[in-house]
């Protein structure tokens, strides 16, 4: 996620961060570097040169010259101002009304389908809402049965009519349905098309003072930099919506939408899509999006993502048997399901200070526990339930059905002993330092 932008910016902040005398002309012409990195993105020449004007101005009325750390303080301007370009402050969704009517718009290709899918999920599973998904893409043959796949994956309704080519009636005709069968939100799905035209963008705002709806989303392709912006703004003239969503993050997107989108239309980011699972969405963060872009990772949003997984009575039943030494490796299957359910290894990793910069040339692949899941099964339940009977000729046995070698199963048992060790030493209170490096850390 923005790992050009990511690397050009720490070039150019590298020279102030205590190397060589700081001058009020190396920091402008890091400040030149920041520019030039911005333009990189993608994002707007007059934005990006009011960005480092705004930074320069700041940096002399700082003194940051005479300061101690005349390099921590210019990260921590260029931090700040980025935060504040891409909206300063987290907005949620719009909630109010019964039902809530929130209405998807963008152009065809954006991932607006697939968002809807996940936005249902996310309100579904977050919110405890009961949601409807409606197909209202009456020219694309392949969209409403794709609306049904992703409801299908998530548990949600989809209402859709067949041969009706009317869009308007459809949007008023499932408010009602939704009324009458218990449905909270409606996610409406609009008809996309590959580029504006003012068919598509009467028809969307017919379907818009038909609803009125709570909450109006502009889905955004951030792989598309400043013509997602530009279509934004066409769209925005039409609809005057309530925010964008930012899709595609976790591709190879250079930040120019992510940067630009609010200073070009005023209105917020309220989510991103940051893969492909019906679970891989996020509320947007600004100040959390600029850390990251930093390389100062984001430890609040890990530990939000490790929360979600968290179940007290499953922690419980786990602290008991690490107390009586029978943490197995069934056991430590369920810990890496879990870590698996988080997200992509890629986009964990970028979350851990320094880490996500110090692996950024390393390609982390999803399917990293492949290896260890097939050892594990490999196992008998008995040694599963007690590694300690594991001696030789069963590695040998074990190597053989996992499709592994005996070198690799030996790594395991020993990376399992360390694991259990740990835990262990952390049930015994060894865990408060950690806990306080983690708070430190936010």
């Amino acid at each position: 996620m923005f790992n050009n932008l990511s690397e050009k910016l720490d070039k150019a902040l590298h020279t102030l961060k205590g190397h060589g005398k700081i001058t009020e002309v190396n920091v402008a012409e890091t400040l030149k570097e920041v520019r030039r990195a911005l333009l990189d993105a993608d994002v707007n020449y007059k934005i990006a040169k009011d960005f480092t004007k705004k930074v320069q101005s700041k940096a002399m009325g700082q003194n940051v010259l005479t300061t101690l750390n005349p390099g921590q303080l210019m990260v921590k301007l260029v931090k700040d101002e980025l935060t504040e370009l891409m909206g300063s402050e987290t907005v949620g969704v719009n909630l109010g009304g019964s039902p809530t009517v929130i209405l998807m718009a963008g152009l065809q290709g954006s991932g607006k389908t697939t968002f809807s899918g996940k936005l249902a999920n996310y309100l579904k599973n977050k919110k405890t809402k009961q949601v409807l998904l409606v197909g209202c893409d009456v020219y694309r043959p392949a969209a409403i049965n794709q609306l049904r796949i992703v409801g299908e994956q998530i548990g949600v309704e989809v209402y859709a009519e067949e041969g009706n080519k009317n869009p308007v009636e459809i949007s008023q005709n499932a408010i009602k349905y939704a009324k009458s069968n218990g449905k909270n939100v409606v996610i409406i799905d609009t008809a996309g098309r590959l580029a504006v035209d003012e068919e598509m963008m009467t028809e969307i705002s017919n379907i818009h003072k038909a609803v009125n709806p709570q909450e109006t989303l502009f889905v955004v392709d951030s792989m598309t930099g400043q013509d997602a912006v530009n279509t934004a703004k066409a769209f925005n003239d039409v609809l005057n919506f309530d925010g964008v969503v930012l899709t595609k993050l976790d591709g190879d997107t250079r930040g120019g939408a992510a940067l630009s989108i609010k200073s070009v239309v005023d209105k917020p980011i309220k989510f991103i899509g940051t893969g492909e699972k019906m679970d891989a969405v996020d509320v947007f963060h600004p100040d959390r999006m600029a850390d990251r872009i930093l390389g100062m990772g984001d430890v609040i949003s890990l530990v939000e993502r490790a929360q979600d997984q968290y179940d007290e009575e499953e922690a419980r039943k786990l602290q008991k048997k690490i107390a009586k030494n029978q943490f197995g490796f069934d056991d430590f299957l369920k810990q890496i399901h879990q870590i698996k359910k988080m997200g992509s290894m890629k986009d964990l990793i970028g979350m851990i200070p320094g880490v996500g910069k110090a692996m950024k040339d390393i390609d982390v692949d999803d399917d990293a526990f492949k290896g260890i899941e097939a050892i594990i099964y490999s196992m008998t339940p008995s040694e599963r339930s007690t590694p300690s009977i594991i001696d030789a000729s069963r590695k040998k046995r074990i190597a053989k059905g996992s499709g592994t070698s005996v070198q690799e199963v030996n790594q395991l048992m020993k990376q399992f002993t360390q694991m259990s060790k740990m835990m262990k030493m952390m049930q015994g209170g060894g865990g408060k330092k950690m806990m306080q490096m983690m708070k430190g850390m936010q």
